[in-house]
């Protein structure tokens, strides 16, 4: 999905939420638990869960949610790892917070246990990454605000290669050419990394699901056989023949390899973009050098926001997310706490500025949203060690047949 450059005017158009309704929120007293316990929906207060580190980015937001509306906004700073988890088992019981701050691919899982509410976000839908927006919708309806867009693209070490590939076996050449014995580095290890090889997967016309009318994906509708998954197969085979691909580099391998130049080019994430730099390297993003005629299109992770199907307070919840949360000054905020594309298109291009944070929106343009259904947890269980076999000498069509039909059994 290609990004466009949409204006924000749109926001001074939605609707602001009826005084009624909002005084409503305020005026009770609140049943105050504690802060991790806080009663859900307690009256004249939102409590939010929200990353530790972007507590101070959200706090300009939330002081003028209040300051507007009456409706105190308590930030709870939590740790990631925990989030999910206390989500799910504090909603039910009327202690979880009214918002939490999520991942999108979190939503099967949340869906399923029946913990969030839809949003409606009117017409500022249109104001979003399509990627984001797409990420954030499940079973037609939206969950989840977005505010950041995470996928991986091609660090380049310019000093080594100044020019861009123009495919793959275009950037080994080149790297071969300025003397590397391996060119290329990614991701892998002993039960190997799909995430990072997906961009190739697709580029054989092997997505792991289909999509219905709505482009949502379909769990009955699996891809990952078939001539691209066999073609895919075959060339991972090659490549491990080669030596391109190597399961004994892990990521700590990758990114030692490429800070001593040792690589010129590196298949990753933002979040390693500072430790390059940081090493002295002129580091250009580029989109991913496809093996075929087709794009390599890599899975997007949008972060976000998630309203409790328990929250009392839904309508404030709904508008502190929209109108506040969904502003371009509070998504540039969190986007200097994190570093990662914000998820609203007018903020997404200021961020733009940076030629780093460009080159990760040019490749995300052609991403797409990594599945959230629950049968996706079918196929990572077999997919990554059906790969490192084939990279390290398996049959390729027999492995990928079995890959399939394992992954198939599985959601069934």
């Amino acid at each position: 999905m290609k990004v466009t450059k949409r204006s924000i005017a749109a926001f001074a158009a939605i609707t602001v939420l009826s005084s009624l309704a909002l005084a409503g929120c305020s005026g009770a007293q609140s049943d105050d638990k504690g802060t991790d316990g806080a009663a859900a929906g307690s009256s004249g207060k939102l409590v939010v869960w929200v990353d530790s580190e972007r507590v101070d980015a959200l706090q300009g937001a939330a002081d003028a949610y209040q300051k507007k509306t009456g409706v105190k906004v308590q930030l709870v700073g939590k740790n990631v790892d925990d989030i999910k988890d206390d989500f799910i088992q504090q909603v039910p019981t009327g202690k979880g917070p009214d918002i939490t701050m999520g991942a999108h691919d979190w939503l099967g899982e949340l869906s399923t246990n029946g913990v969030v509410a839809p949003l409606e976000l009117g017409d500022s839908a249109a104001e979003y990454l399509p990627v984001a927006l797409q990420a954030s919708t499940y079973d037609g309806k939206v969950y989840m605000l977005p505010y950041a867009v995470e996928n991986i693209a091609v660090l380049r070490n310019t000093k080594l290669v100044p020019e861009a590939a123009t495919s793959f076996d275009d950037m080994i050449a080149k790297g071969k050419a300025a003397g590397l014995a391996q060119p290329f580095v990614v991701e892998q290890g002993a039960e190997g990394n799909p995430y990072h090889l997906y961009p190739f997967q697709t580029a054989f016309g092997a997505p792991v699901f289909g999509t219905d009318a709505d482009g949502a994906y379909d769990a009955t509708d699996l891809k990952l056989g078939g001539e691209g998954g066999t073609a895919f197969a075959n060339w991972l085979s090659a490549q491990g023949k080669a030596g391109t691909l190597n399961t004994d580099i892990d990521g700590e391998i990758a990114k030692q390899q490429f800070l001593d130049g040792k690589a010129a080019f590196w298949l990753t994430g933002p979040w390693n973009v500072g430790a390059a730099v940081d090493g002295g390297i002129d580091v250009a993003i580029d989109k991913i050098p496809s093996p075929t005629d087709k794009a390599a299109s890599p899975f997007a992770g949008v972060k976000g926001f998630f309203v409790s199907s328990e929250s009392k307070n839904k309508v404030a919840a709904n508008d502190f997310l929209v109108n506040y949360i969904g502003t371009a000054d509070v998504q540039l905020e969190l986007f200097k706490a994190g570093n990662i594309l914000p998820a609203l298109t007018a903020a997404a291009d200021k961020a733009a500025s940076d030629p780093i944070i460009a080159g990760f929106q040019a490749v995300g343009g052609e991403a797409v949203p990594m599945p959230a259904i629950p049968a996706m947890g079918s196929v990572w269980q077999f997919w990554g060690v059906a790969e490192a076999a084939v990279i390290n000498g398996a049959d390729p069509a027999a492995t990928w047949q079995k890959l399939t039909d394992d992954v198939a059994g599985a959601i069934k």
